[in-house]
């Protein structure tokens, strides 16, 4: 009876991974030619489309909102990443942010349509524990930010990539997001007149970066707090020290870290593209890495040994 909504739910996710496979040459060239980027931006719209589809059905399929595996987290993550990025270049419309944001969607719903196996892809009651409306809140933020995160942490990656040769002397503000204006006097009375300057292209990276990562850090924050809750609410404790809740931990600490050197420190530019750099490894590990080592409560990735009723969410 499930087999074609989980046959069209699939089909949906391959359509989606065949757009942006399509859209992330086509973002590099576009980047590398200094051309516009409007094909990609059409061809991630119609991707997070389809992904948005899928998800609706999975819903409806399963019961329950799609988040409760690792194959629905990795579609839902494609989602929210393509989203963001639809957003972000909504803000700045460059081919870089296409370029530098495309292959992560991209690697989420190739993961979850290749690399996992088909029982993982299937839909599956909820275990008693992830019976609480707990589950979209907390789990959905948390995707949420890991996608503003990741794609914020990428287009620092770009701000150490481009324009390498050159000095990097930011002059818009660390809240700021575009304009610079330049005193100059103008006359023999010494009237000052000021002139809008445009900023360069590490600048508008650099400034993008830290707008994404602002929106997914305080996200992130939300959905630690949120799932602290519902532990308490489930098990009796707020924290319990599980690898997800430690690797989580230190997610926040690197992205309070790279905040920190911006607000406190004044750091621009290639010093906190660093930390955002160091960033996506913590949260890969975070997301994957801890899930594959089958251990604790969150341990929903381990398919090689897990029963599919014993899983957990995130």
């Amino acid at each position: 009876m499930l087999n074609t909504p989980f046959e069209l739910v699939t089909g949906l996710g391959f359509a989606g991974f065949l757009l942006l496979l399509l859209a992330m040459p086509l973002a590099f060239w576009a980047a590398a030619s200094q051309s516009g980027a409007t094909l990609v931006r059409l061809l991630v719209a119609l991707a997070n489309l389809l992904f948005t589809t899928q998800l609706i059905l999975r819903w409806w399929q399963s019961g329950h909102f799609p988040i409760s595996n690792l194959y629905e987290s990795l579609c839902f993550l494609a989602w929210a990443c393509t989203l963001t990025q639809l957003l972000v270049e909504r803000a700045w419309p460059s081919p870089i942010v296409a370029a530098a944001a495309t292959p992560m969607g991209l690697g989420c719903i190739a993961f979850a349509s290749f690399a996992l196996p088909d029982q993982l892809q299937s839909a599956a009651p909820l275990v008693p524990a992830l019976r609480s409306s707990w589950l979209v809140m907390h789990v959905s933020v948390i995707m949420v930010s890991y996608a503003a995160l990741l794609v914020g942490s990428l287009l620092s990656l770009a701000v150490l990539v481009t324009d390498r040769d050159q000095a990097l002397e930011l002059r818009s503000s660390s809240i700021g997001s575009g304009g610079f204006r330049q005193a100059s006097s103008v006359g023999d009375a010494g009237a000052v007149q000021l002139h809008a300057v445009e900023l360069s292209t590490n600048e508008q990276l650099d400034s993008l970066s830290y707008r994404t990562i602002t929106v997914g850090f305080l996200m992130l924050t939300v959905g630690i707090v949120s799932g602290a809750v519902w532990a308490n609410e489930a098990w009796g404790s707020y924290w319990s020290w599980d690898p997800k809740e430690t690797w989580a931990l230190i997610c926040w600490l690197v992205y309070a870290a790279y905040l920190h050197t911006r607000l406190s420190r004044g750091w621009q530019g290639r010093r906190p593209a660093l930390v955002a750099v160091v960033g996506l490894v913590v949260i890969a590990v975070c997301y994957i890495g801890v899930n594959l080592l089958g251990i604790g409560l969150h341990s929903y990735g381990w398919f090689l040994s897990i029963p599919m009723n014993t899983q957990a969410v995130l």
